[in-house]
């Protein structure tokens, strides 16, 4: 793998970053509500009464970032490399594996590391560890 330099873009990088950032205190502040995606999936599926619109609302904004992304600059194509069943079917495995685990990476990574959390400091050293071992696994193993 290589990086593509003359498109490597920090600044779009950065402020995607702060964004995120942004958003989670927002819902932070605002709801008192951690901006874990798994968690806010999840409450869609099983909603309680008063939950689901800022649910809905804050998961519409997620699918429609894209979209709006594209009005100023175009996304390059992203070559997928396998079919859109396996991909599908790796999607589940994620969303299952996160409630496992008790959160997914947004959560944990963004959420739970910038309140000090050390559970999940526990976590999002489990998920690094075992993506980069997965990683090397699949690049130089196999």
């Amino acid at each position: 793998m290589s990086i593509d330099w003359p498109h490597f873009t920090p600044w779009s990088a950065l402020m995607g970053g702060l964004l995120i950032g942004l958003a989670a205190a927002m819902l932070l502040l605002s709801l008192g509500r951690i901006a874990g995606i798994s968690g806010i999936i999840a409450g869609l599926l099983l909603p309680q009464r008063g939950e689901w619109p800022w649910r809905l609302a804050f998961t519409a904004s997620l699918l429609m970032s894209p979209v709006l992304w594209q009005w100023y600059s175009p996304l390059s194509p992203i070559p997928l490399g396998t079919s859109k069943a396996v991909l599908l079917i790796a999607g589940l495995l994620v969303g299952v594996g996160t409630r496992m685990g008790s959160g997914c990476t947004s959560g944990h990574a963004v959420c739970g590391l910038s309140r000090l959390s050390p559970r999940s400091l526990a976590a999002t050293l489990t998920f690094m560890a075992a993506g980069f071992l997965t990683a090397f696994l699949l690049r130089h193993l196999l």
